[in-house]
């Protein structure tokens, strides 16, 4: 059966069960009619000599024939017609419940070949590989499919090394004008007002794009990264909130942590995700309010929660945020400062590490982000943005 197609496991298996439905109903009716028929021969031998060389025939509604016999032969063809209809459907129905079962088996190598089609998403490409081991009707598929994966995994590649040398050629550039600018600002220092204004304004344009292809190029060196540091939660979190502290003070936006838990990764890189949502809760919050961070575990998975106290997140934007250079609200981007990378880069970072990082919640009173890592000794597969 294995070489065989998909079409003719279902042809040859739909035939087996009409064979067997058949047989089973043409061994129970006739079983049946012969023990009627018994039935009957037994009534009419008390009413004549069956040892005649005549045959006679019989007819239960002749006058000769007395009415206790008439009752008995109707009240027999009565039962056999009754059971005739109930073996039928009895069939019918056992029938159909093995051709459910029978066709959910030789349906089993679709399902399976489906399953090894989810679990293919951008962050494993490289590693992904649909068996060619399949049937006939899916083998020019599969091999379509394994060099479709091919060629985007190349594309991924070849765009990620793109970002990473266009921000690796103009890191050296903008380095040069930031340290002229700053130069300049020394050696002239009772420069025109209008003229201070427009230094002001191209250094922090300069430091923004700095940063910008700063976390470009960092985004294009995550893979290159080893994760196979064993990470305690807690102080990681800790440190980033202590680093964080300034900048919640100036919005007098009081930070606070509970909950711990291991996992496995890159330690920078656990730290630069942990730093990011943080950071973000505390710009996007309103002042005098709390960002809270807690660490739980269910089943195998470690769930870290950051909550803030901000407008919230409109719902058709919550997937959106995590693309790069997307921003909820374009008009007020300069006020809270940033290039539109760092949720961007999370999301890279948590995929990474097999993990996910999403909007679970989110109002008028403030949002919840969720990020799921798996524990320590467990595999997860990464999913798509």
């Amino acid at each position: 059966m294995k070489d065989l197609s998909l079409q003719w496991r279902i042809t040859l298996m739909t035939a087996a069960l009409v064979c067997a439905a058949c047989l089973s109903t043409n061994f129970l009716v006739g079983y049946s009619g012969m023990q009627y028929m018994d039935e009957i021969g037994s009534e009419v031998s008390a009413y004549g000599n069956v040892n005649e060389d005549i045959p006679k025939s019989f007819d239960p509604g002749s006058e000769d024939v007395g009415n206790e016999l008439t009752i008995v032969v109707s009240d027999a063809q009565k039962s056999f017609g009754v059971t005739s209809w109930c073996i039928t459907a009895l069939v019918t129905l056992i029938g159909g419940v093995l051709a459910y079962f029978a066709s959910g088996r030789a349906l089993r190598p679709l399902r399976a070949f489906a399953a090894q089609i989810e679990h293919v998403q951008p962050g494993n490409l490289a590693d992904s590989k649909i068996s060619e081991d399949v049937l006939p009707e899916f083998k020019r598929f599969s091999e379509s499919f394994n060099g479709m994966i091919h060629r985007l995994d190349a594309g991924f590649a070849a765009q990620r090394q793109f970002s990473g040398n266009a921000a690796h050629e103009l890191r050296t550039p903008l380095a040069l004008m930031q340290t002229q600018m700053e130069l300049f600002a020394v050696e002239h220092p009772d420069v025109p007002p209008a003229t201070n204004d427009l230094l002001t304004l191209l250094r922090d344009q300069t430091e923004r794009m700095s940063s910008m292809t700063s976390t470009l190029l960092e985004m294009s060196e995550l893979r290159a990264i080893p994760c196979n540091d064993e990470i305690e939660l807690a102080p990681l979190i800790e440190e980033v909130l202590a680093d964080l502290a300034p900048l919640a003070d100036q919005k007098d936006i009081a930070l606070a942590c509970r909950g711990n838990n291991l996992v496995n990764g890159s330690d920078p890189l656990m730290y630069r995700m942990m730093f990011n949502l943080v950071e973000n809760a505390i710009r996007y919050s309103r002042p005098a309010s709390t960002v809270d961070v807690t660490v739980d575990e269910e089943g195998d998975q470690v769930l870290v929660r950051i909550k803030d106290e901000g407008f919230g997140i409109p719902e058709q934007h919550r997937d959106s945020v995590f693309q790069p250079f997307f921003r909820v609200d374009k008009s007020r981007s300069r006020e809270y400062g940033g290039v539109g990378l760092g949720l961007s880069l999370v999301w890279e970072i948590a995929t990474l590490h097999g993990g996910t990082i999403e909007v679970e919640n989110s109002s008028s009173h403030g949002t919840v982000m969720l990020a799921t890592l798996p524990k320590p000794g467990t595999t997860e597969q990464p999913i798509e943005r």
